[in-house]
């Protein structure tokens, strides 16, 4: 009514030309918000639970196989959370260069667990003197690693963080072997 007739004329006109590419340009035209927003749309339950169940047990299988390679290399990329940083590397390092007493511990009280059957007197003498007298030294010289691993980071970093000593002394009272992540230096061969 407002509008003019298209004529035979007006079809048969050629279409414009495509515009030219331009660089740095997205070269597309802008998408309708509602094309947008249906594209990303995705239900908050999803329809098949199983199949949703079994994808997040494989996701979260390949994240644990990946931090657990992680653990036994060393690759910080892959840590947990408690583990990553420089400072958290300096103290395992520091922790593993030394002989810990804290370590022995888990031999010793399988000792002292066997020599707790022997029912005579001078058995369970030496089962309280190794038991009590192992927990007191080791507490110790926990003590004296955490003193001189702090003077330490405090020289390299500037300061300590929360959880550092924590960290240090718990890695202290485990085997060597049981470590994780796994050692990276040998004993003696401590942090610069």
């Amino acid at each position: 009514m407002f509008g003019r007739k298209k004529t035979l004329n007006d079809e048969l006109s050629p279409q414009a030309p495509p515009a030219e590419e331009r660089p740095g340009a997205k070269n597309r035209p802008t998408p309708k918000r509602r094309d947008q927003e249906a594209a990303n749309r995705r239900p908050l339950i999803v329809a098949d639970r199983k199949a949703a169940r079994t994808q997040d047990k494989e996701a979260r299988r390949r994240s644990m196989a990946q931090q657990r390679q992680a653990m036994l290399v060393g690759d910080e990329r892959y840590l947990p959370a408690r583990d990553k940083g420089p400072r958290r590397r300096f103290i395992r390092d520091a922790v593993d260069a030394r002989w810990n007493l804290g370590e022995f511990m888990l031999p010793v009280m399988l000792l002292v667990l066997l020599l707790s059957f022997v029912k005579a007197t001078w058995a369970l003498l030496v089962v309280f003197l190794l038991v009590y007298g192992l927990i007191l030294v080791a507490v110790i010289d926990a003590a004296l690693m955490w003193r001189r691993t702090k003077k330490a980071l405090v020289r390299k970093f500037g300061e300590t963080g929360r959880g550092d000593a924590w960290y240090a002394v718990m890695r202290a009272f485990q085997m060597r072997r049981t470590r994780m992540p796994k050692p990276q230096v040998a004993r003696g061969e401590h942090p610069a």
